[in-house]
């Protein structure tokens, strides 16, 4: 078996918690790859440094593993994520609120234990698989999302959107002037979705949510079926953008139209379930 960590980029109980981890892994007899930043850390090593150019390895490699261990907050879990493919991936939070990230700090070590003994003893992990979606257009596509993706125009503000026509599997939604649209799923109905008025959903719902940002005559917010299709075409404007979970973007030269649906592989989590209402009690 072979397991990847991901830790959060400068956080020193990150990189204590990669360590722990390496160590535990190690005695258990199991390969472990470590993402190359935490690998060069000197916070997250003693003296005796495993050699950092034999354990980092790039984080787009980790799709090669058999269990991916996230260690961070939520940001830290997409970037992972985005990486592990098909891979079971099992967050631990260090961050506040934590949607992503079911396994709390103390119980790091002890959770990816249980797992990997699962592994050896079953030769398979449990997961849940979360839905992700992606947009694409003319010859082009982006990486999908577990959160949502945006179709905005050139800026968001007072003269920054655009001439916005949005429609599901055909029939009309929406049309006029706005920000933006954003599709999320019900993961990501706790991030940007909520933020721009969108509802809550519980993970357990199979929809995906439609949410107008900023329109001049807005629409409520429109929860859709798992499987639609979702068309934008972005008019009137010195171009826009798309954007999957806040940090790829593809540049849109108007008349431009987007597709959003739901990707065809999505995220497999391993580990403990979250307990979504203990999250929400977190949201100030």
């Amino acid at each position: 078996m072979r397991v990847g960590i991901v830790g959060q980029r400068g956080n020193r109980r990150a990189a204590g918690i990669v360590a722990d981890l390496y160590e535990r892994l190690v005695d258990m007899g199991v390969a472990v790859a470590v993402d190359e930043e935490s690998a060069e850390d000197p916070a997250a090593w003693p003296s005796d440094h495993p050699d950092p150019a034999q354990l980092g390895v790039p984080v787009d490699e980790l799709a090669d593993c058999d269990l991916v261990v996230s260690i961070g907050g939520d940001g830290t879990f997409l970037f992972a994520a985005r990486a592990a493919g098909a891979t079971p991936i099992m967050g631990v939070n260090l961050g506040e609120v934590g949607f992503l990230n079911a396994v709390p700090p103390e119980e790091a070590v002890d959770a990816v234990t249980a797992e990997v003994e699962q592994y050896q003893d079953r030769g398979a992990i449990e997961t849940r698989d979360m839905p992700r979606v992606e947009a694409s257009g003319d010859g082009w596509s982006l990486p999908p999302a577990l959160n949502e993706v945006v179709v905005q125009g050139p800026r968001r503000g007072h003269g920054g959107g655009a001439a916005l026509e949005v429609r599901v599997d055909g029939s009309l939604y929406t049309s006029g002037h706005a920000d933006g649209i954003l599709l999320a799923t019900p993961t990501g109905s706790t991030a940007y979705n909520l933020s721009e008025g969108g509802p809550l959903v519980h993970p357990g719902v199979s929809t995906l949510v439609l949410t107008e940002m900023c329109g001049a005559e807005s629409m409520p917010p429109l929860a859709v079926d798992i499987d639609s299709t979702v068309t934008v075409r972005v008019d009137d404007a010195d171009g826009g953008f798309v954007v999957s979970d806040g940090r790829a973007r593809r540049e849109l030269d108007a008349p431009a139209e987007v597709t959003l649906e739901r990707a065809a592989r999505p995220v497999r989590i391993a580990g403990p379930p979250l307990d979504f209402f203990t999250a929400l009690g977190k949201i100030e």
